[in-house]
């Protein structure tokens, strides 16, 4: 059987065929609307830029420094909490910064220790100051002793940072195995701490505005480590998270005690007379006062307020 042929294939089109459609014409006409979509995506991205870069410009006014100290109405005389709030403000005028006071009362700690009331608060300051670069979170217990101390200068700054770290440190010593970085440099610390020879000190701490401080407060105060019972509550949190998320590791300096953290008295466990207070310093914290029923922080703050007033009037 014979089957018949397809006809064979010319190279030349019917005279019926369509015009291509990559004709000159076409061509040019997609071109220029590319051009055109390209603009308009340029424009959407300058836009962007733009708007975005006027919402992050701090406004006029705004305070470099938040000093943040939670208050205790139920424990804490109200002699007491005036006189704690008048040294935050005597200092933040000084120096053009802000204060913050929250109240224990204000937080929901589901039975925990009051003392972790430190960590929302500082969270709760960033929110009401969502512009301020550093959150320097103070214990009531502790006076400003040395108003003349600007922040950036004494701790912050880059080259000042850059002498103080402590580097490949044990974080809690004597012999934590997990260390401070060596190579950490200043500019990408956002969390500055000290600590005394049994552990970190979470009384005085500074911290800069961001992402990852939000991340790092959140972490701090997760429901399941404040359910652990820890024998030092939030602070040996704190020492737990530092050590096993190096997330938050790579973000951390430690600095000489002194420098954020002076005694008031001589704990030889806790560095002894070298980190004790002495004329001159820009913090002197009344170590452990809350915890021991043989102290009274009022007492104790009032020797060091009346120190502290003494020299204001003579320098006013």
């Amino acid at each position: 059987m014979h089957f018949a042929m397809p006809p064979r294939k010319t190279s030349q089109p019917p005279p019926f065929a369509r015009a291509s459609r990559s004709s000159p014409r076409r061509r040019k006409q997609l071109q220029f609307g590319g051009l055109i979509l390209c603009g308009l995506l340029l424009m959407i991205y300058f836009a962007t830029l733009l708007f975005s870069s006027e919402s992050d410009r701090a406004p006029a006014g705004t305070p470099e420094v938040v000093i943040v100290t939670v208050l205790d109405e139920a424990t804490m005389s109200e002699k007491y909490r005036r006189r704690i709030v008048e040294n935050r403000n005597y200092y933040a005028e000084k120096q053009g910064y802000a204060t913050f006071f929250p109240n224990v009362s204000d937080y929901d700690l589901n039975n925990s220790p009051r003392t972790w009331t430190m960590v929302p608060g500082v969270r709760h300051a960033m929110t009401v100051f969502p512009h301020s670069t550093y959150f320097f979170s103070l214990s009531p217990h502790a006076l400003v002793m040395d108003p003349s101390v600007n922040l950036q200068e004494h701790v912050m700054g880059k080259k000042r940072l850059e002498s103080l770290m402590l580097r490949d440190k044990p974080v809690v010593p004597p012999d934590s195995v997990i260390k401070t970085f060596a190579h950490l440099k200043a500019d990408k610390v956002d969390l500055v701490l000290t600590q005394d020879g049994e552990g970190l000190c979470q009384g005085s701490f500074i911290l800069r505005r961001g992402e990852w401080a939000k991340f790092f407060l959140d972490t701090w105060f997760d429901p399941l480590y404040r359910s652990y019972n820890f024998q030092k509550a939030e602070g040996h949190a704190l020492e737990h998270v530092v050590q096993w998320h190096p997330t938050i590791l790579t973000k951390l300096a430690l600095v000489p005690q002194k420098i954020l953290n002076s005694y008031n008295l001589d704990i030889s466990s806790r560095g002894g007379k070298e980190v004790q207070y002495r004329k001159g310093d820009f913090v002197v914290r009344l170590v452990g006062c809350e915890l021991d029923a043989s102290r009274n922080c009022e007492k104790e703050f009032d020797q060091f307020y009346d120190e502290w007033k003494l020299q204001m009037a003579k320098e006013d």
